[in-house]
This record gives structure tokens, sequence and C-alpha cells, in this order.
């Protein structure tokens, strides 16, 4: 084996150092359409990046999880929604705007009574109390809000950015718009829900310089007031049940990157 030259080898501690540099040149980026509470894979996701881009011109799916996500209720999940004015199905998400008779309260005292008795019920409502009670009628700045804030109380820090901010051509669709803000953004890495397998090549990400890494969450158990555990329930389900710390932990490495 042929050695280098003194001068060309690396020590330790300037290996280590190089292999900061390195890492700091990296944009990690990922992109999702925004959620009402949704399961703590979704911030796991935003805290495995720099930067995370909510989609806001994006199509309202009506029976998807835009506007609701499943809680804990009497040992059974059940599903909480935001009501939303009669529209068409045509319109983005941030066209959409809540119903006008949404009763906050309503959706309040279901949270409380089916959370009460948790142990961690005292220091998550008042976070479910400033998201619910938010006075804005628009379903996506309502959404936006309640990321924004949920992230705060997480302590997740990444930087979050609205899609339609960002100077792309947005009649692009799927993999091309990924690609597109991609570029705009100057991201060298991108990472996708475990969901989106199918729908995104590796071998087009890579032509265009960008990794693509999927994500996949690890389960996490807890115990949940006796009851059998019911699993990937709203973020609101395990702020409930469990210390802060050890929501952090399971955030930032209770996954994999694939």
């Amino acid at each position: 084996m042929t050695k280098l030259p003194v001068s060309l080898r690396l020590n330790k501690s300037e290996y280590k150092e190089n292999e900061r540099l390195h890492w700091a040149d990296q944009m990690k980026l990922a992109i999702m359409q925004p959620y009402f509470f949704p399961y703590i894979g979704y911030f796991q996701l935003i805290a495995s990046v720099d930067l995370f881009i909510v989609y806001d011109n994006i199509k309202y799916t009506k029976k998807g999880w835009i506007n609701r996500n499943r809680m804990l209720q009497n040992g059974r999940d059940v599903m909480f929604s935001l009501p939303l004015k009669s529209d068409s199905d045509y319109l983005d998400v941030c066209q959409r705007e809540l119903s006008a008779d949404f009763n906050r309260d309503k959706l309040l005292n279901q949270f409380k009574g089916a959370y009460r008795s948790a142990p961690y019920f005292e220091q998550t409502l008042p976070l479910i109390e400033e998201i619910v009670r938010h006075e804005n009628s628009n379903l996506f700045r309502f959404l936006q809000h309640s990321i924004v804030k949920t992230c705060e109380h997480l302590g997740i820090t990444t930087e979050i950015r609205i899609s339609s901010d960002i100077a792309i051509d947005h009649t692009l669709k799927n993999q091309d718009k990924v690609l597109a803000l991609c570029e705009e953004v100057d991201a060298n890495t991108y990472v996708n829900a475990i969901g989106g397998m199918e729908l995104y090549s590796k071998e087009a990400f890579r032509d265009k310089g960008v990794d693509l890494k999927f994500i996949q969450s690890k389960p996490f158990e807890y115990p949940q007031l006796g009851a059998a555990f019911v699993p990937w329930l709203s973020i609101v389900d395990v702020m409930m049940f469990n210390p802060l710390e050890r929501i952090q932990n399971c955030i930032s490495t209770n996954y994999e990157l694939i």
C-alpha cells in the first residue's frame, strides 16, 4: 500500500474539521402539505432538515388528513377535524376557509374530555388552546400557525417557508416541482416521507445533484391510561402522555433515513 507524503496526510483533528465543513455545506430540504396536529413522524421530518417548505398552493384533498386527525378517547381512536366552508373541490389549500360556525370551544372540550386524566395535560393544554383559538379563518394560515407553534413547543428550530413565496414555475407538478424547489433553495439533500418512495426517482434527483432520502419513523410506544396502545395518533396524544424531553429525543433519533 502506497503511503501519502506526510504533507498530504490529515491528522485526526484536521479530518474531523474537514468533515464538519463538508456537512456544514449541505442543505437538507423537506417539503410537505400542511396537516392539523399531525403524527410525530411529521415533526421528525421537519427536525431532520435545515429548511422545511410547507405547500400552500396545492390542491385540498377532501378525504385526506389536512384538516383532521385521530385522538384517543375511551381507549380507542376517534377523529377530530376542522369544519370547512363549503366550496369547490378544485381549490388549493390556501383558498379554503374554515366554516363560519366553527365552534372552537366544542373542539377544545373534545380534547379536554379525552385527555383530562393524562399525565401532561396541564403542560399541553395551553398550546392546544392557543392553536385552536387562533382567529385566522383561512385554512392554510390556520394550519401554518399550528405547525409553527407546535415546533416552537417541541424545540424544533428548522426554518419554515411557504411554497408560493419561492420563485419557481408553480405550474410544475409532483417530482418536477420538488426538483425546482430544491434547485431554487440550493438543496443538495431532499428528505421525503417514506410513503413517497414510489413517487420519486433517485436517479432523477442524482442527475440534479440532489441526494434523495426517505425518512421512516420507528415505533414509539408509551402508556395510554392503561388501555391497549393505539399507535400513530396525533402529536396531541404524544404530548399528553410523554415528558417533553422524551418527545424531543424521539423526534431527533427514533427514525432512519433510507
